[in-house]
Parts: structure tokens; sequence; C-alpha cells
């Protein structure tokens, strides 16, 4: 199996945890060989708050991958949300000992390990650095500055910044379920990868991933991330509002909703009624759909003014921020009826469902591209990423050490310091130094 390599991703959901292997096919698109899922209990929006929990459904949806695929998972990229997640804009800048030489890779890891080190609120910690726009001496909007020359090389920066002790907490969930952290992603652009096309990422797109315990949302302009924000509602405050507003139990709620629910009250006529058993010998209870309609759409209206607000906070009223493609609705709550029609209604703009079919190969199940696992797609995708860039700096340093080989001894007697190659070893990005030292410290902590 070592010739064509998979991954994992792992999400740990309020509703579900779902673990997805999947590995790239001949074509560079996605095939999926096995998925488990099973109920989250330990996951409260987004934040994990039972640890005993939370590591037997990661197990249950591991042990249920494992057995469909035949392989044995060792390793995971995981996702995280929750209300503790922020982003925020930051520029920062290197001067080049060398303006003679081009721009390589290492600068740009420089630069970009250069705001790791700024000082955070305490008890926070940065999950990543996107450098949106590059500017070299000066010289500004330059999407690729490697291969060019100059002194100074500045970015701007999306960084999101999380919670410590939630990080560690998801860490702690992973590695006592006997798997390995290779990296922590943020799930909104984990669902943003899955879900959207190039061209709407250049057009300007807001992508709002509806999940049960939090709505995230992610923006795209030119390309680039800009905005990024996780609201603590989903599809969970929907059930629980038709659980108190019906005075029913909680699974005939989720049902309710799934089966009648809708999010346009003006639907449903008045004579239309469900009838829901009691409990334990009592009288069934009679609810008319334009009722229940009415408090979903109370409920949703919220939400979506909520991700309004964000989108309007990003400047999407600015002719040159305007987002074109409008919005992508993914997420298991993004499958209520006329959801659609409403955010369209309240916000505006264009809007579609996004199933993360866009990068899956042909012949994928029609049920893995459902937009439910539009973030686990997304999390498979940046763990074959991540071990592409892995392969790939361990190629370039061994290639490294062989051209240094052979030119070290012709060159010595013409330069005073024979030794400027340096054999480069694979440099670990920030992620790995990270996970790297979480695994340290959870080791000690056991």
């Amino acid at each position: 199996m070592e010739s064509t390599r998979y991954a994992v991703g792992l999400d740990i959901g309020t509703t579900k945890i779902v673990a997805m292997i999947g590995r790239e096919n001949d074509y560079g698109k996605i095939e999926i060989l096995g998925i488990g899922k099973s109920k989250s209990l330990g996951v409260h929006r987004g934040v994990v708050n039972n640890i005993t929990q939370t590591i037997q459904s990661i197990q249950q949806a591991v042990q249920e991958a494992e057995s469909v695929s035949g392989l044995k998972i060792h390793d995971c990229v995981v996702g995280i949300a929750g209300q503790h997640i922020r982003s925020l804009q930051h520029s920062d800048y290197i001067t080049r000992p060398n303006s003679e030489e081009v721009i390589r890779e290492t600068d740009l890891d420089m630069l970009c390990n250069q705001v790791y080190k700024l000082v955070m609120l305490p008890g926070e910690e940065i999950i990543h650095v996107l450098p949106q726009e590059y500017k070299v001496d000066g010289q500004a909007e330059i999407k690729e500055p490697m291969g060019m020359y100059g002194g100074r090389l500045e970015a701007n920066f999306h960084v999101v910044v999380g919670q410590v002790s939630s990080i560690r907490n998801i860490g702690r969930c992973v590695k006592s379920s006997g798997l390995d952290l290779a990296g922590i992603t943020l799930e909104p652009l984990a669902s943003a990868n899955a879900v959207l096309s190039q061209e709407e990422k250049e057009a300007g797109v807001a992508l709002i991933d509806i999940g049960g315990g939090t709505t995230d949302l992610a923006i795209f302009k030119d390309g680039i991330i800009r905005h990024t924000a996780v609201i603590p509602f989903g599809g969970n405050v929907i059930t629980e509002d038709i659980k108190e507003g019906c005075s029913i139990i909680e699974k005939q709620a989720e049902l309710l909703k799934i089966k009648f629910g809708s999010a346009w009250p003006g639907e449903n006529k008045d004579n239309e009624i469900v009838s829901i058993p009691g409990l334990r010998g009592r009288e069934p209870k009679e609810i008319t759909l334009k009722n229940l309609s009415k408090i979903i759409h109370a409920r949703v209206v919220e939400i979506i003014e909520q991700v309004y607000m964000e989108i309007k906070n990003y400047g999407h009223e600015e002719q040159k921020k305007k987002l074109i493609a409008g919005i992508v609705l993914t997420g298991g709550g993004s499958q209520l009826k006329h959801l659609k029609q409403l955010v369209e209604y309240i916000t505006g703009m264009d809007t579609r469902i996004g199933y993360p079919n866009e990068h899956l190969a042909g012949d994928s199940d029609a049920e893995v591209a459902s937009p439910v696992y539009a973030t686990a797609v997304g999390l498979v995708m940046n763990a074959l990423n991540q071990q592409r860039k892995r392969n790939l700096t361990t190629d370039a340093g061994e290639a490294e050490i062989q051209e240094a080989e052979q030119e070290l001894p012709e060159e010595e007697g013409q330069q005073e310091e024979p030794r400027t190659i340096i054999p480069q070893t694979p440099r670990k990005s920030f992620l790995e130094k990270w996970s790297d030292k979480l695994k340290d410290f959870l080791d000690n902590a056991e």
C-alpha cells in the first residue's frame, strides 16, 4: 500500500464524529476508501467537554472506517472549531541579507515563522498563519514572490487564533484513542477546500458551514482567504427550540426537523398536522406544520443574520470587496428545506448548496458527496497535501545533498568559503513542530 499513500481526516463535530480514509488517484482526484461515523457525545458547540466520551466516539468511528477499508489508521488531521476561535489581520516583513539572490521558499517560511512568534492573549495560541499578498521592495499585490529579486519581503497575514486548552484537549483525545496527530486545521477552511471551486474563490464567495453545534464562515476573494469566523449556534439550537416549543423529547424534535421542517413558514397550510406519540401511556400530541416552521424560521433567521453581520464586517458592501459568487451553504444544517431561499431573501446574495464533490473521484459513493461530510472530505484533502509536502521536502533534501557532494570538490580552490551549499534537511512546517511539541507535552503528562 506504500506506493499509493492514503491519509485520514477526523472531524470531531458536536453531533457526529467522522473518520475518513482517502487517497489521491492517478487523475489527482480523491478516492474515499473508508468512512466511519459515530454519535458525538462529549462535544458541546464544537468544544470537547467530556474527554472519556469523546475518546470512545473517536475509537468507534476509527474502527468502523478501518473495517470498511481494510486499512490501519495511524495518524490523522483533525478539524478544530468552537466559539473560542478568532481571526485577525497582521502584516510583517523580513530584510533579506542578500538581495542579489532570488526569493526562495526558505524566505517565505522565515516570514511565516516570524508571525507565529506574535504575543497573543494569555491562554491563546496561533493555529494558522495564512499569507494573503506579498510586497517585495514596496511593490504591492504580489501573489507569488518566489523567484523574484528583492531585499525587503513583507506580507499581510490572516492569523487564526484559538484557545490553548481546547486545542490540547483535542490532542489529548486523539492521542488517547491510539492515533498520532498529524495536524490541526480550522474546520471552515477544510470545508471550503472540499466544496468551493477556484472560480468562486476568485470571484469572491462566503462559505457557511452549518453544523450541529457551530456555524462556520470562511470568506474568499481573489483566490485568497479573507475572513474566518465561528458562530456558536448550529442545528442543535433549532432542535432545542422545537423541543421546548412543542414540549416533546429531543429525539422526536430532531425527527420532526429533518422530516417536516422548513425554514419558510408561508409554505404550510393551516390544516397540516403531525401527530406525535405521547410518552408512556399519555395522549399523542398534535403539532401543526405551520407552527413548526415558525419556530425553525425564527432561529434560522437569527443564525443567518449573525453570519451576514460577519460578511458585512469583512466589507462585502465595498465595491472592491464584493462577493460576486455569493454564498455557498454546506454542513448538515444546509439540508433544511427552503433554507437557500431564506438566505437569499435575507442577504440578497446568490446562494447554492455546496456538495463536497469538487475534488472527489467520479465513482465516489453518493453518500460521501453529501454536505454532511464536507469537513471530513476537506480534512482528508489537507492530510494528503501535508503528506505530499513532506515527501517533496524529503526528496528536495536528498537531491540537494547529492548536488552538494558533487559540487564541493571542484570549487574548493576558487572560493574562500567552499561550504556555501548546505544540504537541506527536510524542513518541518510550524504545525509539525507544534504537533511534536504537543506530543511531548502529552507524553510527559501521562
